[in-house]
């Protein structure tokens, strides 16, 4: 197995226990499907669902949505959520470098902290548009580098081992002149906003805890530093600190940007 191929089934693996931060990024959901202006009938694909939180949230505004994920656990939460809110929606498993659908077959893709973790970018773009019409939106929220999210994923890449070669970090994703650029001259009119989602938190270290358990970049951060004892206390007396800058009133401070284009 190839370090990619690698890499993506360790990632299948650990992004099971990502469940608990549904209500989380629920949150957040209906800013990013508000900011693609999903609209009842168009056909939406959501690029990495997870437990299906934007794909709830567009086929409510009555959009036909299909969700993709690279974890059938996942998968699995998200037609659970979807039968319990009475809402239509179909889950597939699938590689956001090799989605299983026809060319032009959506009038919207849609992917919320998910299609950055595709390993090559070049090769994720160029699957999500290729799936979308002409005239058809895609829209992405993602962490910007400078904020705390991505300076989270920054200081958990410096305990981690190197990417393997042409993989590149998911908080490029958050930086707007790469999304430019990565967009290129396939997209039209891409526009730029931001949004906060409020991480509830009784501490820095309470929540340093819910992304050791649940998060999992950290998760296997603090599995592998578990022989290490004094490197394993360097790397929470690290996460501690960056948390507290954006503690404030028991939750946690988390900017993100969101990315909207038309493709030509």
């Amino acid at each position: 197995m190839n370090p990619i191929a690698k890499m993506k089934e360790a990632a299948r693996v650990a992004w099971a226990s990502f469940t608990p931060f549904e209500m989380l990024t629920g949150s957040v959901a209906p800013e990013l499907v508000r900011f693609a202006g999903v609209r009842a009938g168009q056909r939406v694909l959501d690029v990495g669902c997870g437990t299906g939180v934007v794909a709830l949230t567009a086929a409510r505004a009555g959009a036909k949505v299909t969700g993709a994920d690279l974890t059938p656990a996942l998968l699995e939460g998200g037609r659970a959520n979807a039968i319990l809110a009475g809402l239509d929606i179909e889950f597939i498993e699938a590689d956001v470098e090799a989605l299983p659908f026809a060319d032009t077959h959506f009038d919207v893709v849609l992917s919320q902290f998910g299609h950055m973790f595709g390993p090559r970018p070049e090769v994720t773009i160029a699957q999500m548009l290729r799936v979308l019409k002409p005239g058809g939106v895609i829209a992405f929220s993602t962490w910007p580098p400078e904020l705390y999210t991505g300076r989270m994923f920054a200081l958990t890449g410096r305990y981690a081992p190197p990417l393997p070669e042409g993989a590149r970090s998911p908080i490029e994703w958050g930086d707007p002149h790469i999304v430019r650029q990565r967009l290129g001259e396939a997209v039209e009119d891409l526009r730029f906003d931001r949004g906060c989602l409020r991480f509830p938190a009784l501490s820095p270290a309470h929540a340093r805890i819910f992304m050791e358990r649940n998060a999992a970049p950290v998760l296997k951060i603090v599995e592998s530093l578990s022989a290490e004892p004094e490197k394993l206390a360097a790397f929470r007396a690290d996460f501690d600190a960056l948390a507290s800058q954006y503690f404030h009133d028991n939750f946690v401070r988390q900017d993100f940007l969101m990315s909207r284009a038309v493709k030509r």
